[in-house]
């Protein structure tokens, strides 16, 4: 089996993967701002990034995952005002649709997963280092501003030049020593919430709580640091300045996942185009929709469409289909156990599109099996789909999606639906075929599919939207 190679954003270039501890990795990915529902943008970095963390734990490593929750921000407090609610309650509210929708999807529940307001701490002990080191000041007004002209690394992960950059639009730039420096504290202002620090009461900048999180939950050098192409500037181009210059290693390699596009712009609030996951699970199943988001590869755009969507759930069904078939004829549920193909295309910087076409292969294998009766190219071919399934997170027999063909509420559906059919091919051999016609689509209409075959009739599970 060939070594894992990942895409670096900082060098530009793949480069062999070696963790900084043999056998373990740790990755800390930005999380969600909970300051609204979750769009299917939102929603593909967590599921690209399990992806890659399901494939280092099947490589055979320990893996601590961060997912951080900004809880405070100041579209927070905006979208609060507008919502009439308290800040912390808005939070709140929102980071449960965000857990509902990473567990709707499959994607792993992280090692931790700290909020911004419990680590305020850390953030203190942070800026007191930094200003100790000479790297930031607080110029009075409670603020406290990381100077930017005196680092020496600084853009080097967006490649930007320091005099290029827009001064920000602030209020506070008089308090500047230069309109670019950017802000770790912001002082307290009135109706805000705050938190006393030595330089005065304030609130965290969005920039030094993952900084500060990062420190706490995976010391001062990690091996991969992880988030959307829109985070790379400011985002993370300041973590980066605010790490360094406290003396740490920080992270060795960045990973960022490509946009969700709709007619060639990356899915926002500002262009009326989000697509809430929870919209999108009435028409398809979280599986699909994570077999959708996953199909791209990591660092490539994927152009929504609901047509894409739709023919994306239907391939996803078909190998559904063949799985459920080859376990009837097998007479067990398939092992998982992937390729060595498979292995290697995953190994080459989480190539998923190159293993959807072996997954396709192993399909077309199968299904010639099914009817030339080749039990054993059968069985070869569901534990390789299945194994290929279980690294990308849409297992169908897994029971966090509640398909699982092995548990006693599938075996009972299964024998419902047998009964059913008995009676179809009842009504059909007496000619009754309106009560046959009456039972499949009573089926249908529980999103069950029939399918006749020279070998009698087959069942899987479609969808219907939620009525």
């Amino acid at each position: 089996m060939s070594s894992l190679e990942l895409y670096d954003t900082r060098s530009r270039s793949v480069n062999s993967f070696v963790p900084l501890k043999k056998g373990e990795v740790s990755i800390y990915l930005c999380g969600a701002t909970v300051q609204a529902p979750p769009h299917i943008g939102h929603i593909r970095s967590g599921v690209n990034f399990d992806i890659l963390r399901r494939w280092l734990t099947k490589s055979g490593y320990n893996v601590t995952f961060i997912r951080n929750v900004t809880d405070i921000d100041d579209k927070i407090l905006q979208k609060s005002v507008t919502e009439k609610m308290p800040w912390w309650a808005l939070a709140q509210k929102y980071e449960r649709t965000f857990s509902q929708a990473y567990e709707s999807l499959n994607v792993l529940p992280p090692t931790y997963e700290p909020r911004a307001t419990g680590h305020i701490t850390q953030m203190i002990d942070l800026m007191a280092t930094l200003i100790q080191r000479g790297a930031a000041y607080a110029p009075g007004n409670g603020d406290v501003y990381l100077e930017v002209r005196k680092l020496t690394s600084y853009l080097t992960l967006s490649r930007q030049k320091l005099d290029d950059l827009l001064p920000a639009d602030d209020a506070e730039e008089k308090f500047k020593k230069d309109p670019r420096d950017f802000a770790l504290w912001k002082g307290a202002k009135a109706g805000e919430p705050s938190w006393p620090t030595p330089w005065g009461p304030g609130r965290p900048g969005w920039h030094l709580e993952c900084s500060a999180m990062a420190h706490a939950y995976l010391g001062e050098s990690f091996d991969i640091h992880g988030g959307g192409l829109d985070l790379i500037f400011p985002h993370h181009e300041n973590e980066i300045a605010q790490s360094e210059s406290a003396g740490y290693g920080f992270a060795r390699s960045w990973m960022h996942n490509a946009w969700v596009t709709t007619s060639g712009e990356k899915m926002s609030k500002s262009l009326g185009n989000s697509l809430q996951v929870t919209e999108l699970l009435k028409h398809v199943r979280g599986i699909e929709l994570r077999w959708y988001l996953g199909s791209a590869h990591y660092r490539s755009m994927l152009e929504f469409s609901p047509a894409a969507l739709e023919e994306s759930a239907t391939s996803f069904r078909r190998i559904e289909s063949f799985l459920h078939r080859a376990t009837e004829i097998i007479g067990h549920i398939p092992t998982p156990k992937y390729s060595k193909a498979f292995a290697d295309a995953m190994n080459n910087d989480l190539a998923v599109p190159q293993g959807l076409a072996l997954i396709a292969e192993s399909l077309r294998l199968g299904n010639s099996a099914i009817t030339a009766e080749d039990k054993k190219t059968i069985e070869n071919s569901a534990n390789e789909i299945r194994g290929a399934l279980e690294v990308l997170g849409c297992d169908p027999f897994d029971p966090s999606f509640g398909l699982s063909q092995s548990g006693d509420l599938t075996a009972a559906l299964d024998g419902t639906i047998q009964l059913a059919l008995a009676q179809r091919a009842a009504a059909r051999d007496r000619k009754d075929f309106a009560a046959s016609d009456a039972i499949r689509d009573g089926l249908s209409a529980l999103g069950i599919t029939i399918e006749d075959t020279p070998q009698g009739p087959r069942w899987s599970v479609s969808h219907t939207e939620e009525r």
